[in-house]
């Protein structure tokens, strides 16, 4: 243990396993009663059977730990392959709150466990470059141009990235085709009568690879009667480091943001990205930390965030919807589904779309995988829990796969081209504003056969 991380020079008192810094609640883990109900939704456990990688275990490694056994690379292994997914939130019939455990248990992983340099350099090369979206900016030109000229490809059919170095590999991997940037403007004012402004987050890894998402969001928000604010200057809302248990790195990321959004005068903070919705809401948690002002600024700021889908459904549909005569399977984002309990509204208004067939997709509870940076961190099974999700994805005999999230749209669509097949991906937004302005099957699959 370093003296930056030492309890006792920090001048806080020893919790044994962990410090005292804001430890997992013993009465939390006590209300797990270790009934089993969690495992089939465990992806880690489903995978390899091991106690200690089912949520349970991982409850009773914070037990021990809490109780004076020393946090071992075994145990922050364990804790380190959880995928955060929170399908066990979802399944636990005792309302055990795994999620409020894991966000405690994260810093303490990070704070008291000595991780080799090879782990200090790929978490600092992550955390240097996704939170910041001027830097995934020039990684977005470089992979542009390597796709282009089909340096990118011929590196993957080589195996050399994979043996050399198989984190960069699984980046490498699940990277999008990338097309156009599509700049949007500070406000898109509402079409018709204004019933509601709202400001949008365009996020990181979504706006540089994903910026028609955002453009599409824009457009249905607005179609919707909503005038759109994207104010400049927003950055990361810090839910990667959040998630990862960087706790003062998120805290700095999430204060930004309320200082970007909180002076506008809008109803609402739209946010598409499953993972970036679930950390916003969840600010008054990470800002817990004994400043009674600056929670109940984070409390009310989260009151005012919504997923893209809440508020078209909150509002009710105004816009024409047009036929949109195709098959789509639909898969939940692990933070949309579990951690924010959006399940209905995506469903409602993909059913509201004239000729649009939904086909659910088998194990929908269990995780794609991609899970925030865990495909790069934990390559291995990652790669297994996507290519379990592209199965069943394809079994449907959809021609496109929709989601919530830019990392599921990125996973599953990498897992489906290993298997030879190239699955076609959407966002919710995209497929919503595709009905709205009468555009093509096409436009969505990019196959010029479809009706």
């Amino acid at each position: 243990m370093s003296e930056h991380t030492d309890p006792i020079r920090l001048g806080m008192p020893a919790v044994r396993g962990f410090d005292a810094e804001r430890p997992p609640s013993g009465e939390l883990i006590d209300d797990c009663v270790h009934c089993g109900f969690c495992l089939p939704s465990c992806p880690t456990y489903v995978l390899w059977g091991e106690e200690m990688d089912s949520p349970r275990g991982r409850i009773h490694l914070m037990k021990t730990a809490l109780e004076g056994e020393p946090l071992t690379p075994e145990m922050a292994g364990h804790f380190d392959a959880c995928l955060g997914c929170m399908a066990c939130v979802t399944a636990c019939p005792s309302g055990v709150q795994y999620d409020r455990l894991l966000e405690r248990t994260r810093p303490q992983v990070e704070r008291n466990h000595e991780r080799t340099r090879s782990e200090k350099a790929l978490r600092g090369a992550i955390f240097s470059l996704f939170p910041y979206p001027r830097r995934l900016r020039i990684a977005r030109a470089v992979l542009r141009a390597t796709q282009r000229c089909g340096l990118d490809r011929a590196v993957r059919r080589s195996g050399v990235l994979e043996r050399l170095a198989p984190h960069l590999a699984a980046m490498q991997r699940v990277a999008p085709t990338i097309g156009a940037r599509e700049p949007l403007p500070e406000l898109i004012p509402a079409v018709g009568e204004r019933r509601a402004r709202v400001a949008l987050l365009t996020g990181c890894v979504q706006s540089e690879f994903f910026p028609e998402v955002n453009a599409a969001t824009a457009r249905v928000l607005a179609a919707e009667g909503c005038d759109v604010v994207v104010p400049r200057g927003q950055g990361c809302c810090g839910a990667l480091s959040s998630h990862s248990g960087r706790e003062p790195e998120a805290r700095g990321f999430a204060g930004a943001t309320m200082d970007t959004f909180d002076p506008l005068d809008v109803d609402f903070v739209v946010v598409n990205s499953a993972g970036c919705g679930s950390a916003m809401k969840e600010y008054e948690q990470l800002l817990d930390t004994g400043d009674d002002a600056g929670t109940a600024r984070a409390a009310a700021f989260s009151e005012r965030v919504r997923d893209l889908t809440e508020v078209l459904v909150e509002l009710g549909p105004r816009a024409e919807r047009h036929p949109l005569p195709a098959t789509i399977a639909y898969h939940d984002a692990c933070h949309l589904a579990h951690a924010q309990g959006v399940r209905a509204q995506p469903r409602e208004l993909l059913a509201g779309i004239p000729d649009l067939t939904v086909r659910e997709i088998a194990d929908a509870a269990i995780c794609c995988g991609s899970a925030g940076v865990y495909n790069i961190l934990q390559p291995e099974p990652a790669r297994a829990l996507g290519e379990q999700k592209a199965r069943t994805v394809v079994a449907t005999g959809a021609q496109l796969l929709v989601t919530a999230n830019p990392g599921c749209m990125m996973q599953i669509a990498a897992a489906a081209r290993d298997q030879g097949t190239d699955l076609a991906v959407a966002h919710t937004a995209q497929v919503l504003d595709a009905s709205l302005r009468g555009l093509p099957v096409a436009s969505l699959t990019g196959v010029p056969g479809d009706p």
